[in-house]
C-alpha cells in the first residue's frame, strides 16, 4: 500500500507538478513591483506638492501595504502548498528580500532550484515509466505485420459457374477476388540476447481460408480455427548448438511452395502446393548439426489436421542442407496414417459437450498408411538468375493388409516440378514453372491421370510493400479433367490469364 501511495505522489497531475513554479513567477513579479510603486508614490507625492496639490501620503503607503500583504500571503500558500519541493527553494522563498532586483534575482535562482529538483523527483510525462519500457522492449523484439492479396482472373474455357478446377488459390474466373488478408505477429527468440522463447501467430481471412481449412472430412471442426493459419510457441533449449522446440499448429514445409504470395516466384501454387498439407498441429524439433546441416522431427496429429481424426500420430523425418552459401538441400520423409475411426454423429448423451464432440465409432476402422517422400532444391546460381527443382512420391492404402471386403491395393502421386526466376531489376523479374503429376488410382484429383501446366510470370514490383504480378498459365491432361461452357462438358486443357496485386507491410524482413 505505501508503494502504491508513493507512486500516485509521483503521478500527481502536470497542475501539481507546476504549482511551485507558478507561484514563485508570481512572487517575482509582485517583488518586482513593491520598489517602484514606492518610489512612483514619491515622485508623486513630490510632484504634487510642487504644483500645489493636497498631500496625500496615507493613500500611498496603505497601498504599499496591500501589496507587501499580498506578497506574505503568496509566500504562505506556496510554502503550504509545494510542502514536495526541495528544502532550498522553500529556504530561498523564505528569505527573499522585499527589494526588486535582489528579489528577482532570488526567486530566479530558487525556481530553477526547484525546476531542477522537481524535475529528478518527478520525471516528466513524456519520459517513459518502468511499465513503458517493458512494453517498448516487447515491441521492440516483436513484429507486426499485415499482408493482402488480391487478383482478377480470367479462364479462356469460359467455365460453368466461373470456376477454376485443380486451383489453391486462384479458384474464380472473371472475378475480383480477395485471395487473403493476413494479420502476423512475430515474436522470435533470440539467444544471443538472452532470450530462448518465442511466439508466432498468423490470422488469416479470404479465399485461402477455405483451401488450408476447409474440408470436414479432414478436419472435424474446422470453423474453429478456420482463420488462424498458424499459432505456435517456441523454445530453444541449451542442448549443443540449441535445440529448437515449436509446440502448436505452423505451415507445412512438404513441398517448395509456401503460402504468402511474395515470397514465390509465380502468382498460382503447383498442383504439389495443392496436393501436399498445409499445416499440422503438434511438436516439431529442428537441430543443426552446424552451420550447413539440421535434423529435423515431427509427431503431428495428421495432415491438415488441427484435431485429430483418430489416434495415430503422424511423424516426420528429416534434413535441411547447405552444402554451399547458394544451395539449399530440403530432404523429408513423413509417415501418417490419416483415415478417421469415428464420424461425428448427433448428439443422445445428456452430459454436456462442445458442437462436434458426438461420434460415432468406425469398426472396423481402416488402417493403412501414407508415406511421403518429398525433396527440393534452390541454387542462387547468380545474383540474378535463382533455379529450384522439387520431386515428390506419395503412397497411400486404406488397409494395411489385404482381407476379405479389405483391399490393400495403393495409390500413387509422383511427379516434378522445376522453378527458374531472373531478376530483371530491382523493379521487375520474370519467372517459369514447369510441372508434371501422375495421379494413380485417384488420390490427388478423384481420377486416374497425367497432369501437367506451364506458367509464366512478368513482377512489376512499384516500390518494397507493393507488387503487381502478371501470369499466364496452361493446364493439360490426358483425361477430362476441367470445366467448360457447357455444363456436363469436360475439357482436357484450360488457360489462364492472371493479374494479382500484394501489398505487404511490418517490420519482419525476408521470407514470411
Amino acid at each position: 500500500m505505501q508503494t502504491k501511495i508513493e507512486d500516485r505522489a509521483v503521478r500527481r497531475s502536470p497542475f501539481t507538478r507546476r504549482a511551485p513554479v507558478i507561484c514563485l513567477c508570481a512572487i517575482a513579479l509582485l517583488l518586482v513591483r513593491v520598489d517602484p510603486l514606492r518610489a512612483q508614490g514619491k515622485a508623486q507625492l513630490a510632484s504634487d506638492t510642487e504644483a500645489g496639490a493636497p498631500e496625500k501620503p496615507a493613500d500611498l503607503e496603505r497601498r504599499v501595504e496591500t501589496l507587501e500583504a499580498e506578497v506574505a500571503e503568496l509566500k504562505r500558500l506556496l510554502t503550504a502548498n509545494a510542502s514536495a519541493a526541495s528544502p532550498s527553494a522553500n529556504a530561498a522563498i523564505a528569505s527573499a528580500p522585499a527589494n526588486g532586483s535582489a528579489a528577482a534575482s532570488t526567486v530566479s535562482n530558487a525556481t530553477v532550484a526547484s525546476n531542477t529538483n522537481t524535475a529528478q523527483a518527478n520525471p516528466d510525462s513524456s519520459a517513459p515509466v518502468p511499465l513503458d519500457q517493458k512494453g517498448l522492449n516487447f515491441l521492440r523484439d516483436t513484429t507486426i505485420n499485415l499482408a493482402l492479396d488480391g487478383y482478377y482472373d480470367y479462364n479462356f474455357n469460359a467455365p460453368v459457374g466461373r470456376v477454376n478446377l485443380l486451383r489453391a488459390y486462384d479458384v474464380l474466373s472473371n472475378n475480383f477476388s480477395l485471395n487473403q488478408a493476413d494479420v502476423i505477429f512475430d515474436h522470435e527468440p533470440d539467444v544471443s540476447d538472452g532470450r530462448r522463447f518465442g511466439a508466432r501467430l498468423d490470422l488469416q481471412y479470404g479465399q485461402a481460408t477455405d483451401t488450408l481449412q476447409g474440408n470436414p472430412a479432414n478436419e472435424p471442426r474446422p470453423a474453429i480455427y478456420q482463420n488462424i493459419f498458424q499459432a505456435y510457441g517456441t523454445y530453444v533449449a541449451p542442448v549443443g548448438n540449441g535445440l529448437t522446440i515449436d509446440f502448436g499448429k505452423w505451415s507445412s514445409s512438404l513441398g517448395i511452395e509456401g503460402n504468402y504470395t511474395k515470397d514465390q516466384m509465380n502468382y498460382s501454387r503447383a498442383y504439389f502446393f495443392d496436393f501436399l498439407p498445409f499445416y499440422h498441429m503438434g511438436v516439431r524439433l529442428a537441430y543443426p548439426v552446424n552451420d550447413s546441416f539440421t535434423l529435423n522431427y515431427w509427431i503431428v496429429n495428421g495432415t491438415n489436421q488441427a484435431e485429430a481424426t483418430n489416434g495415430f500420430k503422424d511423424e516426420l523425418f528429416g534434413f535441411t542442407a547447405k552444402p554451399r552459401k547458394s544451395v539449399t538441400w530440403v530432404a523429408n520423409y513423413y509417415l501418417g496414417q490419416e483415415h478417421p475411426d469415428r464420424v461425428v454423429s448427433a448428439p443422445t448423451d445428456p452430459i454436456p459437450v462442445q458442437p462436434g464432440l458426438t461420434f460415432t465409432a468406425i469398426t472396423p476402422a481402416p488402417n493403412g498408411l501414407l508415406h511421403i517422400f518429398d525433396s527440393y532444391v534452390s541454387w542462387q546460381a547468380t545474383p540474378k538468375w535463382t533455379f529450384a527443382l522439387e520431386g515428390d512420391y506419395v503412397i497411400q492404402r486404406l488397409w494395411r493388409n489385404q482381407a476379405p471386403g479389405e483391399s490393400s491395393a495403393p495409390s500413387h502421386v509422383d511427379g516434378a516440378a522445376g522453378y527458374a526466376r531472373y531478376e530483371i531489376s530491382k523493379h521487375f523479374a520474370a519467372a517459369a514453372r514447369a510441372e508434371y503429376l501422375s495421379d494413380r488410382g485417384g488420390l490427388y484429383s478423384g481420377l486416374t491421370q497425367a497432369l501437367k501446366e506451364t506458367t509464366g510470370t512478368f513482377d512489376y514490383k512499384l516500390r518494397e510493400g507493393f507488387l503487381m504480378r502478371y501470369e499466364w498459365r496452361r493446364d493439360f491432361s490426358n483425361q477430362p479433367s476441367f470445366l467448360s461452357s457447357t455444363q456436363g462438358l469436360l475439357s482436357k486443357e484450360q488457360t489462364t490469364a492472371t493479374l494479382g496485386l500484394i501489398w505487404w507491410w511490418g517490420g519482419k524482413e525476408g521470407a514470411w
